[in-house]
């Protein structure tokens, strides 16, 4: 019997799960959960990107005491973020997506390369936290001088662990400077932006072996292991962990809804540029998804206005509501806003009432961003689908799912699995038969 790790990491939330094939089928026992939360630093939005790896190092050490025979682990996260290292020194803060830092840069940034070319080279859809502009914003405040590496979060807390720093290809896809066609970094992009060429080395694919746990981790946690390369960007591990019939689009709902469909090259038309579609790295395809905001709204909205009311009552207030109030969910203003009701308020003109029209408004708003997404999916692709996927937290949610079945007119497959982990787990797998 062979285990592997799985450490899947979330925006808000973090799990270690074991993983093993027993009779032709992946079984799975998680063993350890922690807290992820974006911090606040001299009116930034930073993670503890040290509490992170401490929690990561004690989940492993309750793994091994489940199942001392593991094998081999890896981890995935969110996209975009990365951790400055002076050699094996740590540049802080680390910050979060959600900062607003880069809105003075993207418009300098786009004065020096179009978003057009952009956009012809890379693929990556337009998103004010892409990890590009994050970098611009160093570069003019000086944050790179002296800088030997920059890595994702997955590939930085890998490092951690073992020592080695390497560059894992579906996470960089998020970066908005990956050529479409080489697969590589685009020198030219990194030239016009005057970024330091060596923080852009090769990149390697999921399924690289970086090596065991340093001598003193091993000690930590009470056993060893081979550190291995998933798809790092945790959509691109939810993909793979989808149990799905043929090729069909899918959501990966979660605190953002990933809308896509596998592709076998990017799509870099007009057309996709002007949906805001983008390509991303998958195991072996291309991801042609779109990032639209998801259970975001209404996880911020319960923590608001009824934080210890259980979702079985808000759903039941949501279906007892007649408001027919719409908002664009993936506005701007639903980002990181201070109040998450106030922006409803905003976007609604304050016709929202109670508890139940806030979150029926949720649902139906998110409802319609995904059919518009299909739409746009559909004519781009050139295919009509019968079927919609979803898998993740969002999966359980039965309103939105009614609700997306009868606004988008596709069989939705709700799989409330952690079809992330199990990506990762696969990903494992498949490498050490």
């Amino acid at each position: 019997m062979k285990y592997c790790l799985a450490v899947d990491i979330g925006a808000s939330s973090g799990r270690h799960i074991v993983g093993w094939m027993e009779d032709g089928v992946l079984q799975t026992k998680e063993v350890y959960r922690f807290s992820n939360w974006v911090g606040e630093q001299n009116d930034h939005l930073v993670w503890d990107i040290d509490g992170l790896y401490q929690s990561v190092v004690a989940g492993i050490g309750e793994a091994f005491k489940l199942y001392p025979q593991i094998e081999t682990l890896s981890i995935d996260t969110w996209g975009v973020d990365y951790v400055l290292l002076q050699g094996d020194k740590e540049v802080y803060p680390c910050y979060a997506y959600r900062d607003s830092r880069t809105e003075a840069v993207i418009p300098e940034v786009h004065e020096k390369v179009p978003f057009s070319t952009l956009y012809r080279h890379t693929g990556c859809q337009f998103q004010p936290f892409n990890s590009i502009y994050q970098i611009y914003d160093d570069l003019k405040k000086g944050r790179l001088q002296g800088v030997t590496d920059m890595l994702m979060i997955p590939e930085y807390l890998m490092y951690k662990l073992t020592g080695v720093k390497a560059r894992e290809y579906t996470n960089a896809t998020t970066m908005g400077l990956i050529n479409a066609e080489s697969g590589e970094f685009d020198a030219e992009i990194i030239d016009a932006l005057g970024f330091p060429k060596h923080l852009f080395p090769k990149l390697s694919k999921p399924g690289t072996v970086l090596g065991e746990l340093l001598p003193d981790i091993a000690a930590k946690v009470g056993g060893n292991c081979k550190v291995v390369l998933c798809a790092t960007h945790d959509t691109g591990s939810a993909v793979e962990g989808i149990p799905m019939e043929g090729n069909a689009p899918y959501i990966s709902s979660g605190t953002w809804s990933l809308l896509g469909v596998k592709t076998p090259k990017p799509i870099t038309d007009v057309g996709s540029e002007a949906a805001n579609y983008s390509n991303e790295g998958g195991v072996g395809y291309n991801r042609y998804q779109k990032n639209i905001m998801g259970m975001w709204l209404v996880n911020s909205l319960k923590k608001e206005l009824c934080p210890d009311m259980p979702f079985p009552e808000i759903d039941r207030l949501a279906n007892e509501s007649k408001t027919e109030a719409l908002v664009d969910a993936n506005h701007q203003m639903f980002l990181a806003p201070k109040s998450m009701k106030e922006a409803f308020d905003a976007a609604t003109g304050g016709v929202l009432q109670g508890i139940g029209d806030y979150f029926r408004c949720a649902y139906y708003s998110l409802a319609v961003s995904y059919r518009k997404a299909l739409d746009e999916l559909e004519k781009n692709t050139g295919r009509t689908y019968d079927a919609l996927y979803i898998v993740g937290g969002g999966a359980k949610n039965k309103v939105l799912n009614r609700m997306a079945e009868g606004i988008t007119g596709k069989k939705i497959v709700a799989l409330p699995i952690e079809a992330t982990a199990l990506g990762n787990l696969k990903i494992q797998l498949e490498g050490i038969k």
